[in-house]
């Protein structure tokens, strides 16, 4: 649908687009075959979409794939959707909140993100062993971060996060005019791949929670060195924490040197987590 078609249909349904939400439909035909191309669907593929809006995208998957499992937290547009695709039986309509409701099996992730949430659907959705890929449009500065970079402002708990599971393959920036309304900032379309060669120890979900905990403590202190970025996560987290001398020998015995936080690689950051996870279990 073009941007006249969703305003009236907006209106029809009595729906004015809330930000809160991140409600930007797409209304570029072009970027959503960019999406299905980028996405190489097929007929064995389960896909999970996150917030339909109004099943531009989800009715041009659902032709090529197995089932469409499409979630959206809005009441009036999961109405209006369950009554569209009534008569496809690919298409599973979904109301809920996605970071709230269980997920249904899915090996796929097709869908532009609610711009609001997108750091704890990326968590939900990947940081955990076999994750799907990722077909996903997303805030421009987001995928910034994603995207390997030594640029120093660019390294976050998301860039970690997602880099220790995924693999970063494709982004392309999409004109904010592909959206109705046109939102202020800008998006990209990316594509991640599952990491084949995941660590051991991301196979027991309790490694996984304290990981996750270990890179969100100790990266707002990632312009400190190593030995002082540990010893106040512990501070922070733990009754009982290693003193920085201690911090200081474990690393040296790894031979670890106490560089600044940001200069440590995505593997140096997982050896150093499981280092500290035998000390304080």
């Amino acid at each position: 649908m073009n941007k006249n078609e969703v305003h009236l249909l907006l209106e029809q349904l009595e729906l004015k687009p809330k930000k809160f939400l991140g409600q930007n439909f797409l209304i570029d035909n072009n970027t959503i075959d960019k999406i299905i191309a980028l996405s190489d669907l097929s007929l064995d593929d389960v896909i999970l979409e996150i917030g339909p809006g109004l099943g531009s995208l989800t009715e041009r998957i659902a032709t090529q794939v197995k089932k469409v499992y499409a979630v959206e937290v809005d009441s009036k547009l999961y109405s209006y959707l369950k009554n569209k695709f009534s008569s496809i039986d690919n298409i599973e309509v979904i109301n809920g909140d996605i970071l709230k409701i269980d997920i249904p099996f899915h090996n796929k992730i097709v869908s532009n993100l609610p711009y609001k949430i997108t750091g704890p659907i990326l968590e939900k959705i990947f940081f955990k062993k076999n994750p799907p890929q990722g077909i996903l449009t997303i805030e421009k500065s987001i995928s910034d971060r994603i995207f390997p970079s030594v640029e120093y402002k660019n390294l976050s708990r998301i860039s970690i996060g997602v880099n220790t599971f995924m693999n970063p393959l494709f982004k392309k920036t999409i004109p904010r005019t592909c959206f109705y309304p046109i939102p202020k900032i800008e998006s990209t379309l990316i594509k991640l791949a599952p990491k084949e060669n995941i660590d051991p120890f991301f196979k027991v979900e309790t490694s996984i929670h304290y990981y996750l905990k270990f890179i969100a403590g100790i990266m707002p202190y990632k312009n400190k060195n190593i030995v002082n970025a540990l010893y106040l996560f512990f501070k922070a987290n733990y009754r009982h924490r290693p003193e920085k001398s201690e911090i200081l020998k474990l690393l040296q015995q790894e031979n670890y040197h106490n560089k600044k936080l940001f200069l440590l690689n995505i593997e140096e950051f997982i050896e150093i987590s499981k280092i500290f996870y035998n000390l304080i279990r």
